[in-house]
C-alpha cells in the first residue's frame, strides 16, 4: 500500500471516529423540547409556553405593575414591534420601539374606552426614522365594563395584527376576569368572616366577663386564668389576616371558648376531647369548627334541667381528617335544618351552621359540605371532612 493510500485510510477512519463521537453525545445529553416534534409543534409549544409566563401577573388585575410584567410576553405571542397597555386614565406600560408615540396614546383610543369598540389608527409620526406607522387597539373588558385598551404598532396595515390583536386581547380579558373573580371570593370570604364574628354574642361576652368577675374575691388565680383565655380567644376570633388556619389553632381557640362556658356553667356541661396528634397541622378556613362548637353549646344546654355533654374528636383518616362535635341536646327537626342549610331559615337562624357548610364547598368542593344528623330530641352530630393537602390552602 503506498503512503498516499494509507494516508486517506487514516483520513476516513477519523472522519467515521468523530462521526460517531457526535452521534454518541447527542444519543447521550438529555432531549430538548426543540429536539422533537414538527415545526408546528415548536410553534403551539412556545405561543403556549409565553401565554403561561403572561398570565400569573394579569391575575392580579389590571395595574402597572401587572402589565409591566406582562408586557413583553404579549408583544411576543403578537410578534409586533411595540405594544401599550393602559387603563382608562393613562399609560400603564409602553414595550418595544417608538416610545415618542405614548404622548398622544390616550386621545387615540378616547372614543374606544368611551364605546368598548375596536379601532385602527395611522400614527402620524413626523420621525422619518421611525418604523411605527400603523396601529390597532382593541378594549379590555370584564363584565361589560371597558377598564383600559391593548394596542399594537407595526410598520405597515396588517389584517393578521387586527385579528391577533382581538384574540390576545380577549385572552387578556379573560385572565382579568379570573382576577375579579378572586377579588370577589376574597371579599365574599372576608364577609362571611364578619358574619361568624358577629355571632360571638355581645350576651356571651358579657356572660363571660361576669363568669370571671364571680371568681375575682373567691378565687383569683381563676379569674386570673379566665383573664387570659378570654384574651387570646377574641384575640384569635377577631384577627385581621389569612382565610385559613391550622386544626391546631382553631382546636386551642375552641378550648378557650369552652373553659369560658364552663366558667359559667360549672357541671352542667360536660365536654369530652380526643385528638389524633398527626391531624394537628392539617389547614381549613379560619373560624371554620368555633361556629359549631358554639351550636352544641347553644343546643346542649337550651333547655337542659340537668346536664348535657359535648364530644369533639380531630382522627386521622387516610388522606383527611375528620372532625366530629356531637351533643346530647334537644336536637332539630331535620326539615327545619333542610331549610336553614338552603339559606331559608331566616337572617338570625342557623347562620353559623349555613356559613360553614358554605365555605367548606367552596374551598374543597361540593363533597366536603357538613354532614349533620339529628332529630328532636336526638341531639346533632355534625361531621367536617378536611383533606390534609389542598393546593391554596396553608395554615397562616
Amino acid at each position: 500500500m503506498t503512503g498516499a493510500g494509507y494516508a486517506v485510510i487514516v483520513l476516513l477512519g477519523a472522519l467515521l471516529f468523530g462521526a460517531g463521537l457526535l452521534a454518541g453525545r447527542r444519543t447521550a445529553r438529555p432531549v430538548r423540547i426543540s429536539d422533537v416534534g414538527t415545526p408546528v409543534e415548536h410553534a403551539t409549544f412556545e405561543t403556549l409556553h409565553t401565554a403561561s409566563l403572561a398570565a400569573p401577573p394579569l391575575r392580579a388585575g389590571l395595574t402597572e405593575d401587572s402589565a409591566r410584567k406582562s408586557a413583553r410576553r404579549l408583544r411576543s405571542l403578537l410578534g409586533t414591534d411595540a405594544l401599550c397597555l393602559t387603563d382608562r386614565e393613562r399609560i400603564l406600560v409602553w414595550d418595544g420601539e417608538g416610545g415618542h408615540h405614548g404622548e398622544h396614546v390616550m386621545e387615540q383610543v378616547a372614543e374606544l374606552l368611551a364605546s368598548g369598540r375596536d379601532t385602527a389608527f395611522r400614527s402620524d409620526c413626523e420621525d422619518l426614522d421611525c418604523p411605527l406607522r400603523w396601529a390597532v387597539a382593541v378594549p379590555l373588558t370584564v363584565d361589560h365594563r371597558v377598564l383600559g385598551a391593548l394596542i399594537a404598532y407595526a410598520p405597515r396595515e396588517s389584517a393578521v395584527l387586527a385579528r391577533a390583536a382581538g384574540e390576545v386581547a380577549r385572552w387578556v380579558c379573560v385572565q382579568l376576569e379570573l382576577a375579579e373573580l378572586d377579588r370577589s371570593r376574597t371579599q365574599l370570604i372576608e364577609a362571611e368572616i364578619r358574619a361568624l364574628r358577629a355571632q360571638i354574642s355581645p350576651h356571651f361576652i358579657f356572660n363571660s366577663l361576669a363568669a370571671i368577675a364571680s371568681f375575682v374575691r373567691t378565687d383569683p388565680e381563676q379569674a386570673r386564668e379566665l383573664l387570659l383565655e378570654f384574651a387570646d380567644f377574641t384575640r384569635y376570633s377577631f384577627r385581621s389576616h389569612g382565610d385559613f388556619t391550622t386544626l391546631a389553632d382553631e382546636l386551642h381557640s375552641i378550648d378557650q371558648y369552652l373553659a369560658l362556658v364552663r366558667a359559667r356553667f360549672g357541671e352542667r356541661l360536660a365536654v369530652t376531647l380526643q385528638v389524633a396528634p398527626e391531624v394537628l397541622p392539617v389547614a381549613l378556613p379560619f373560624l371554620c369548627l368555633q361556629p359549631l362548637v358554639e351550636n352544641a353549646v347553644k343546643h346542649g344546654l337550651e333547655g337542659a334541667v340537668t346536664s348535657s355533654r359535648i364530644t369533639i374528636s380531630a382522627l386521622d383518616a387516610g388522606s383527611e381528617a375528620e372532625v366530629v362535635i356531637e351533643d346530647d341536646g334537644i336536637g332539630m327537626d331535620p326539615e327545619r335544618l333542610r331549610h336553614i342549610l338552603r339559606g331559608e331559615g331566616g337572617k338570625s337562624t342557623g347562620v353559623g351552621l349555613l356559613n360553614v357548610d358554605e365555605r367548606l364547598r367552596q374551598v374543597y368542593g361540593d363533597d366536603y359540605g357538613l354532614v349533620i344528623e339529628t332529630g328532636i330530641g336526638a341531639g346533632m352530630r355534625i361531621t367536617v371532612r378536611l383533606p390534609k393537602y389542598r393546593a391554596g390552602v396553608h395554615g397562616s
